[in-house]
């Protein structure tokens, strides 16, 4: 049997507080209006994380049978390229995840609407089970869309505006319409963090016929891509915090913006992609610093 700390490294820890950046935000901004629920927070935590990993299973998995995963590949070793978990393991690791995953998901909504509202529980659980095959589905298969160029859409789509307003919902059975400015701006910055994966990956991908969105627009559009990712965050947030704040420690989680400055510069003075691979632990940490300062104030 696989060891427990193979499992843990394949599940890609410094993945996961990126994950949750959409909840905490989310729930900030339903607790400033009056909202909020322990066990809804704690659920949705669970959820997200759950759905984060079994993506990261489900990627390891998908690259690894295609042959993406090879010798040209760069960043931290897979479990399945590497030989630490077998195609079978790694595959009843997907299943038992997604179940798991799944039931936590229906607490969620049973914990968020109960029997009295049964059409929002019937919206979520679609939801639920579309992010679960989305998760599967981004390197798996013959129309795996990680593939096709598509991996950024669904990143933005379901760790910004999903996760964001999502989880406001979960708390308030309401649209706050406001709340997509900070939805798009987590989703933006998500999908950075995907960008810089796939421009560090953009030789070894491009030869093992995975067509990301970078390979498809080349390095230059690619990087011109990112700033324009990163810079409609923070223009989102600050808009946000504009029309909502009335204190200035509203403001506060715009220090937050000093490393995303930082890191815009070493993106544009990188000639080499490959040596990308610490900016995403970067932009990931800086995305979750952004949304716990974002929740403080």
């Amino acid at each position: 049997m696989t060891g427990f700390k193979t499992w843990v490294s394949a599940a890609r820890l410094r993945t996961l507080p990126l994950s949750i950046s959409g909840i905490i935000v989310g729930t900030t901004i339903a607790v400033h209006q009056g909202y909020f629920s322990i066990v809804i927070f704690s659920l949705a935590l669970g959820t997200t994380l759950g759905l984060q990993i079994l993506s990261n299973f489900a990627n390891d998995y998908g690259d690894g049978v295609k042959g993406t995963d090879n010798e040209d590949r760069v960043g931290p070793p897979r479990a399945l390229q590497s030989g630490m978990i077998t195609e079978k393991e790694m595959k009843q690791g997907i299943v038992v995840t997604a179940i798991l995953t799944l039931f936590m998901a229906m607490l969620l909504i049973y914990s968020a609407f109960g029997q009295e509202h049964f059409w929002y529980a019937i919206i979520f659980f679609i939801l639920g089970v579309s992010a679960i095959v989305a998760a599967i589905k981004y390197t798996i298969g013959t129309n795996a869309y990680g593939y096709r160029g598509l991996g950024d859409v669904f990143v933005f789509i379901f760790f910004g505006l999903v996760a964001v307003l999502g989880t406001y919902f979960l708390y308030a059975r309401e649209i706050y319409w406001i709340a997509i400015l900070p939805a798009i701006a987590i989703g933006m910055l998500s999908a950075g963090v995907l960008n810089l994966n796939n421009m560090r990956d953009r030789i070894s991908d491009e030869k093992s016929g995975k067509i990301t969105l970078v390979v498809k627009m080349g390095a230059k559009r690619a990087k011109n891509y990112h700033y324009s990712l990163i810079l409609g965050a923070i223009f989102s947030l600050v808009i946000f915090s504009v029309l909502m704040s009335k204190e200035l420690n509203n403001f506060i989680y715009i220090l937050a913006f000093i490393p995303l400055v930082l890191h815009l510069k070493r993106v544009v003075q990188n000639e080499d992609p490959q040596k990308l691979d610490p900016e995403l632990k970067i932009l990931a940490l800086t995305t979750f610093a952004i949304a716990s300062l974002f929740g403080i104030v």
